[in-house]
């Protein structure tokens, strides 16, 4: 059996072993509820998108410049390695942040506090 077949078989039965709970729910849901979960969805998309979008920017500037300073001064190479890494690090910290406040947007409960 081809190794990317048996992958994709694979991820497919995840994701139908994941997805039964859905099958299992009962749909009542008001056009309140609805709207809401729809703004949230479109909210929660937003801001992942626009954490992403500014973490790869800044990652590639930051790489580009230390890159450019390692090539302009190579006896300083480990110190601009060690704070480029560490500002990649922050950076990549505030985009797993902004997936946690996406996931916390997403699991709320809607329509249960009003």
């Amino acid at each position: 059996m081809n190794k990317n077949l048996k992958a994709l078989g694979l991820l497919l039965f995840f994701v139908f072993i994941a997805g039964a709970p859905l099958l299992a729910q009962e749909g009542t849901l008001t056009d309140a509820k609805a709207s809401l979960y729809r703004l949230s969805i479109l909210v929660s998309g937003g801001i992942i998108t626009l954490a992403v979008a500014a973490g790869a920017y800044c990652q590639a500037k930051a790489i580009s410049s230390a890159c450019e300073g390692i090539s302009r001064n190579p006896a300083s190479g480990p110190h601009i390695r060690f704070l480029l890494l560490l500002g990649l690090i922050l950076i990549e910290t505030l985009v797993i942040y902004a997936l946690l406040v996406t996931f916390i947007i997403l699991m709320g409960k809607w329509g249960t506090y009003a």
